[in-house]
């Protein structure tokens, strides 16, 4: 398997998950302003959406977070990464994903858009905050991770989103579940191995 990412982006939670589940794996940087791999390759002849991450797999190319995630979680179940599909703790996974990509995710776009005012950065940083509200009420119940004890994709993903807050002037500390938690999941031997891969941690 080949996974093609940006460093410190969305990309980084299925790196993160391919750390955990360990074996034989490539990642490959990809530079997304100018469609280009650190191989010299055209990533839009790899993915045509030109965004990542995407995982090279058996001859195919899987493409959109989420289904990246799934599909490795899925694929070695002995690592308990993703409950069994079609059951409710399998649902409450793809609330988690889902919210993290539709909501948390999309809500810090303007922060990072260089065209973006200061107005409209200021109210994403309250559509940020009022998205971690509802992370950080997911673990008042004292929950180890967001959907229960064992850690899986869906904290990989929020862990990544949520980690954006530190490069876009929100502070953590509001939310002390929610920190608890990000220290958690970053003390971890495989997210420690990729935040230094991705030059995100000494």
């Amino acid at each position: 398997m080949k996974l093609y990412i940006k460093p410190g982006a969305c990309s980084m939670a299925s790196h993160i998950i391919l750390a955990e589940i360990g074996g034989d794996f490539a990642v490959e940087i990809v530079d997304t302003a100018n469609g280009e791999t650190a191989s010299g390759a055209n990533y839009r002849e790899i993915n045509p959406k030109g965004k990542v991450p995407a995982l090279e797999v058996g001859g195919e190319v899987l493409t959109e977070g989420p289904a990246i995630l799934q599909f490795l979680g899925d694929r070695v179940p002995g690592k308990g990464l993703a409950p069994a599909p079609g059951t409710l703790a399998r649902a409450r996974v793809n609330e988690v994903l889902n919210f993290t990509g539709t909501e948390l995710h999309v809500a810090f776009g303007p922060l990072f858009s260089p065209s973006a005012t200061e107005a409209q950065k200021d109210a994403a940083r309250q559509a940020v905050a009022g998205k971690l509200d509802w992370l950080e009420s997911r673990l008042a119940d004292g929950r180890t991770y967001l959907t229960g004890e064992a850690f899986g994709i869906a904290d990989a993903y929020a862990f990544v989103v949520a980690n954006w807050a530190n490069f876009t002037g929100i502070a953590l500390s509001r939310w002390p579940h929610l920190s608890a938690f990000m220290a958690r999941v970053a003390a971890r031997p495989a997210v420690q191995c990729v935040l230094k891969a991705e030059g995100l941690a000494a």
